[in-house]
Protein backbone atom coordinates (compact mmCIF):
# COMPACT_ATOMS: atom_id res chain seq x y z
CA UNK A 1 0.00 0.00 0.00
CA UNK A 2 1.11 3.67 -0.46
CA UNK A 3 1.51 6.02 2.34
CA UNK A 4 -1.17 7.63 3.06
CA UNK A 5 -1.42 11.86 3.52
CA UNK A 6 -3.27 13.94 6.28
CA UNK A 7 -6.06 16.23 5.00
CA UNK A 8 -3.94 19.55 5.01
CA UNK A 9 -0.83 18.38 3.45
CA UNK A 10 -2.68 17.60 -0.13
CA UNK A 11 -3.23 21.39 0.12
CA UNK A 12 -0.15 22.64 0.45
CA UNK A 13 1.13 19.90 -2.46
CA UNK A 14 -1.25 21.39 -4.86
CA UNK A 15 0.81 25.14 -4.41
CA UNK A 16 4.19 24.12 -4.55
CA UNK A 17 5.01 20.47 -5.95
CA UNK A 18 2.21 20.09 -8.82
CA UNK A 19 5.05 22.16 -11.06
CA UNK A 20 6.57 18.91 -11.73
CA UNK A 21 3.51 17.20 -13.09
CA UNK A 22 3.28 20.67 -15.52
CA UNK A 23 6.44 20.48 -16.47
CA UNK A 24 7.08 16.71 -17.62
CA UNK A 25 3.02 16.09 -18.84
CA UNK A 26 4.15 17.78 -22.32
CA UNK A 27 6.57 15.64 -22.79
CA UNK A 28 5.40 12.59 -21.79
CA UNK A 29 2.28 13.82 -24.01
CA UNK A 30 4.87 14.51 -27.49
CA UNK A 31 6.11 10.75 -26.51
CA UNK A 32 3.13 9.22 -26.62
CA UNK A 33 1.74 10.68 -29.95
CA UNK A 34 4.80 9.35 -32.04
CA UNK A 35 3.85 6.48 -31.57
CA UNK A 36 1.34 4.11 -33.42
CA UNK A 37 -0.91 3.60 -30.55
CA UNK A 38 -0.77 7.00 -29.59
CA UNK A 39 -2.20 8.29 -32.64
CA UNK A 40 -5.02 6.21 -32.14
CA UNK A 41 -5.98 5.64 -28.54
CA UNK A 42 -6.30 8.96 -26.29
CA UNK A 43 -7.02 7.79 -23.40
CA UNK A 44 -4.34 8.02 -20.59
CA UNK A 45 -4.50 5.98 -16.92
CA UNK A 46 -2.89 8.90 -14.52
CA UNK A 47 -2.04 6.46 -11.70
CA UNK A 48 -1.51 8.37 -8.03
CA UNK A 49 -2.43 11.56 -9.82
CA UNK A 50 -2.50 13.64 -7.00
CA UNK A 51 -4.07 16.98 -7.32
CA UNK A 52 -4.44 16.46 -10.90
CA UNK A 53 -2.05 18.73 -12.70
CA UNK A 54 -1.08 15.85 -15.37
CA UNK A 55 -4.26 15.11 -16.10
CA UNK A 56 -5.94 18.32 -16.39
CA UNK A 57 -2.97 18.80 -19.59
CA UNK A 58 -4.55 15.70 -21.13
CA UNK A 59 -7.75 16.81 -20.63
CA UNK A 60 -6.86 19.99 -22.44
CA UNK A 61 -5.13 17.93 -25.24
CA UNK A 62 -9.01 16.31 -25.95
CA UNK A 63 -7.93 12.84 -23.94
CA UNK A 64 -10.50 10.99 -21.17
CA UNK A 65 -8.55 10.44 -18.31
CA UNK A 66 -8.75 8.52 -15.45
CA UNK A 67 -7.08 9.33 -12.30
CA UNK A 68 -5.87 7.10 -9.46
CA UNK A 69 -4.73 8.08 -5.71
CA UNK A 70 -4.79 6.36 -2.30
CA UNK A 71 -5.60 9.95 -0.51
CA UNK A 72 -9.43 10.77 -0.79
CA UNK A 73 -8.11 14.14 0.06
CA UNK A 74 -5.91 14.85 -2.46
CA UNK A 75 -8.61 13.36 -5.16
CA UNK A 76 -10.91 16.06 -3.75
CA UNK A 77 -8.70 18.73 -5.14
CA UNK A 78 -8.19 16.72 -7.98
CA UNK A 79 -11.81 16.98 -9.05
CA UNK A 80 -11.84 20.88 -8.43
CA UNK A 81 -8.70 21.25 -10.70
CA UNK A 82 -10.55 19.53 -13.30
CA UNK A 83 -14.48 20.72 -12.91
CA UNK A 84 -14.88 21.35 -16.27
CA UNK A 85 -14.03 17.60 -17.57
CA UNK A 86 -16.09 16.37 -14.84
CA UNK A 87 -18.91 17.75 -15.72
CA UNK A 88 -18.66 16.42 -19.20
CA UNK A 89 -17.55 13.05 -18.04
CA UNK A 90 -14.44 13.23 -19.25
CA UNK A 91 -12.65 12.39 -16.64
CA UNK A 92 -13.45 10.38 -13.29
CA UNK A 93 -11.12 10.12 -10.35
CA UNK A 94 -10.93 6.58 -8.40
CA UNK A 95 -9.71 6.05 -4.75
CA UNK A 96 -7.40 2.74 -4.81
CA UNK A 97 -4.02 1.92 -4.22
CA UNK A 98 -1.11 1.85 -6.77
CA UNK A 99 0.12 -1.78 -5.79
CA UNK A 100 -3.68 -3.24 -5.87
CA UNK A 101 -6.23 -1.34 -8.17
CA UNK A 102 -8.06 -2.16 -11.36
CA UNK A 103 -10.19 -0.67 -14.16
CA UNK A 104 -13.73 -1.59 -16.34
CA UNK A 105 -11.38 -0.82 -19.36
CA UNK A 106 -8.04 -0.59 -20.78
CA UNK A 107 -5.97 2.47 -22.09
CA UNK A 108 -3.11 3.57 -24.74
CA UNK A 109 -1.45 5.29 -21.87
CA UNK A 110 -0.69 4.38 -18.13
CA UNK A 111 1.66 7.01 -16.56
CA UNK A 112 2.91 7.63 -12.69
CA UNK A 113 5.02 10.96 -11.96
CA UNK A 114 7.18 12.79 -9.59
CA UNK A 115 8.60 9.46 -8.14
CA UNK A 116 5.68 8.25 -6.75
CA UNK A 117 6.00 4.72 -7.06
CA UNK A 118 9.14 5.31 -4.86
CA UNK A 119 6.33 5.34 -2.03
CA UNK A 120 5.65 1.91 -2.49
CA UNK A 121 6.65 -0.20 0.62
CA UNK A 122 8.38 -3.12 -1.40
CA UNK A 123 9.60 -4.76 -4.41
CA UNK A 124 6.66 -7.21 -4.04
CA UNK A 125 4.17 -3.74 -3.99
CA UNK A 126 5.54 -2.69 -7.23
CA UNK A 127 5.68 -6.26 -8.92
CA UNK A 128 2.19 -6.27 -8.13
CA UNK A 129 1.39 -2.47 -9.15
CA UNK A 130 3.36 -3.62 -13.01
CA UNK A 131 0.62 -6.50 -12.93
CA UNK A 132 -2.07 -4.50 -12.49
CA UNK A 133 -0.87 -1.80 -15.10
CA UNK A 134 -0.57 -4.81 -17.60
CA UNK A 135 -3.73 -5.73 -16.96
CA UNK A 136 -4.93 -1.79 -17.52
CA UNK A 137 -3.06 -1.23 -20.67
CA UNK A 138 -4.53 -1.63 -24.64
CA UNK A 139 -2.47 -3.63 -26.92
CA UNK A 140 0.11 -1.37 -27.56
CA UNK A 141 -0.26 0.36 -25.02
CA UNK A 142 3.01 2.65 -23.10
CA UNK A 143 3.46 2.68 -19.62
CA UNK A 144 6.01 5.93 -18.75
CA UNK A 145 7.16 6.49 -14.87
CA UNK A 146 9.90 7.71 -13.05
CA UNK A 147 12.05 6.92 -10.02
CA UNK A 148 14.48 8.24 -7.86
CA UNK A 149 17.83 6.36 -8.10
CA UNK A 150 20.13 5.65 -4.83
CA UNK A 151 22.11 8.69 -6.04
CA UNK A 152 19.20 10.65 -6.45
CA UNK A 153 18.29 9.96 -2.58
CA UNK A 154 21.50 10.84 -1.12
CA UNK A 155 20.78 14.68 -2.21
CA UNK A 156 17.62 13.99 0.67
CA UNK A 157 19.93 13.98 3.61
CA UNK A 158 19.79 17.40 4.33
CA UNK A 159 17.52 20.45 5.65
CA UNK A 160 15.46 22.79 3.46
CA UNK A 161 13.10 25.67 4.24
CA UNK A 162 10.82 26.57 1.65
CA UNK A 163 9.46 29.77 1.66
CA UNK A 164 6.07 30.97 -0.32
CA UNK A 165 3.92 34.23 -0.14
CA UNK A 166 1.57 32.16 1.61
CA UNK A 167 3.43 28.83 2.93
CA UNK A 168 6.04 28.02 4.89
CA UNK A 169 7.82 24.49 5.04
CA UNK A 170 10.65 23.00 6.73
CA UNK A 171 11.77 19.87 5.10
CA UNK A 172 14.29 17.55 6.59
CA UNK A 173 15.40 14.37 4.61
CA UNK A 174 17.40 11.87 5.89
CA UNK A 175 19.21 8.88 4.14
CA UNK A 176 22.57 7.44 4.76
CA UNK A 177 23.36 5.85 0.93
CA UNK A 178 23.26 2.51 1.79
CA UNK A 179 19.81 1.26 3.07
CA UNK A 180 16.76 0.81 0.93
CA UNK A 181 15.04 3.34 2.64
CA UNK A 182 15.33 7.63 2.42
CA UNK A 183 12.94 9.30 5.14
CA UNK A 184 11.78 12.88 4.99
CA UNK A 185 10.16 14.89 7.46
CA UNK A 186 7.91 17.81 6.53
CA UNK A 187 6.45 20.82 9.03
CA UNK A 188 5.07 23.67 7.43
CA UNK A 189 2.40 26.30 8.21
CA UNK A 190 0.01 27.48 5.00
CA UNK A 191 -2.14 30.27 5.11
CA UNK A 192 -6.27 29.55 5.24
CA UNK A 193 -8.69 32.08 3.47
CA UNK A 194 -8.93 33.55 6.87
CA UNK A 195 -5.44 35.12 7.08
CA UNK A 196 -4.70 32.46 9.65
CA UNK A 197 -1.69 29.60 9.44
CA UNK A 198 -3.04 25.83 9.37
CA UNK A 199 0.02 24.00 10.33
CA UNK A 200 0.90 20.33 8.96
CA UNK A 201 3.32 17.44 9.47
CA UNK A 202 3.59 14.42 6.88
CA UNK A 203 6.37 12.26 7.22
CA UNK A 204 7.03 10.08 3.83
CA UNK A 205 9.59 7.99 2.57
CA UNK A 206 11.12 6.57 -0.70
CA UNK A 207 12.02 2.80 -1.54
CA UNK A 208 15.19 2.29 -3.46
CA UNK A 209 14.91 0.47 -6.00
CA UNK A 210 17.38 -1.57 -8.60
CA UNK A 211 16.95 -0.49 -11.88
CA UNK A 212 17.74 -4.43 -13.27
CA UNK A 213 15.31 -6.03 -10.83
CA UNK A 214 12.66 -3.33 -11.96
CA UNK A 215 13.76 -4.52 -16.02
CA UNK A 216 13.11 -7.94 -15.69
CA UNK A 217 9.77 -7.16 -13.17
CA UNK A 218 8.18 -5.44 -16.30
CA UNK A 219 8.66 -7.87 -18.12
CA UNK A 220 7.32 -10.50 -16.18
CA UNK A 221 4.67 -8.62 -15.98
CA UNK A 222 4.02 -8.79 -19.52
CA UNK A 223 5.84 -5.37 -20.25
CA UNK A 224 8.74 -4.67 -23.14
CA UNK A 225 11.34 -2.08 -21.19
CA UNK A 226 12.13 0.30 -24.43
CA UNK A 227 14.47 2.25 -22.50
CA UNK A 228 15.77 4.31 -19.82
CA UNK A 229 15.76 8.15 -19.95
CA UNK A 230 16.14 11.41 -18.95
CA UNK A 231 12.74 13.45 -18.03
CA UNK A 232 14.07 16.50 -20.24
CA UNK A 233 14.50 13.79 -23.42
CA UNK A 234 12.31 11.07 -22.86
CA UNK A 235 13.44 9.81 -26.70
CA UNK A 236 16.90 9.52 -26.13
CA UNK A 237 18.18 6.07 -23.70
CA UNK A 238 20.44 6.83 -21.20
CA UNK A 239 23.53 3.61 -20.98
CA UNK A 240 23.66 3.79 -17.34
CA UNK A 241 20.67 4.66 -15.36
CA UNK A 242 21.74 4.07 -11.94
CA UNK A 243 24.15 7.22 -12.13
CA UNK A 244 20.97 9.65 -12.71
CA UNK A 245 19.27 11.31 -10.19
CA UNK A 246 16.49 10.30 -11.37
CA UNK A 247 14.94 8.58 -14.26
CA UNK A 248 12.19 7.70 -16.39
CA UNK A 249 10.95 4.59 -17.73
CA UNK A 250 9.38 3.64 -20.90
CA UNK A 251 7.62 0.50 -21.38
CA UNK A 252 5.22 -0.51 -23.78
CA UNK A 253 3.16 -4.08 -23.68
CA UNK A 254 4.47 -7.20 -24.93
CA UNK A 255 4.61 -8.34 -28.68
CA UNK A 256 4.31 -4.43 -30.01
CA UNK A 257 6.75 -2.39 -32.07
CA UNK A 258 8.70 0.30 -30.28
CA UNK A 259 7.91 4.19 -31.36
CA UNK A 260 7.81 4.91 -34.58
Amino acid sequence: MLQPYNRTFPRAYNRFWSAFANEHAPRIAEFYERTATGQADRTVLDLCCGTGQLAAHFLRRGYRVVGIDLSEAMLEIARENCAPYLATGQVRFIQADASNFAVDHTFGLVVSTYDALNHLPSFEALGSCFGAVSRALAPGGWFIFDLNTRSGLRRWNNIRVIEMDDMVVIDRGIYDGQSDRAYTFMTGFLRTADGLYERFEQFAYNTVFDLAKIKTALIDAGLHVTHFARGQDLNTPVDDPEREERIFILSSKAGTSAQD
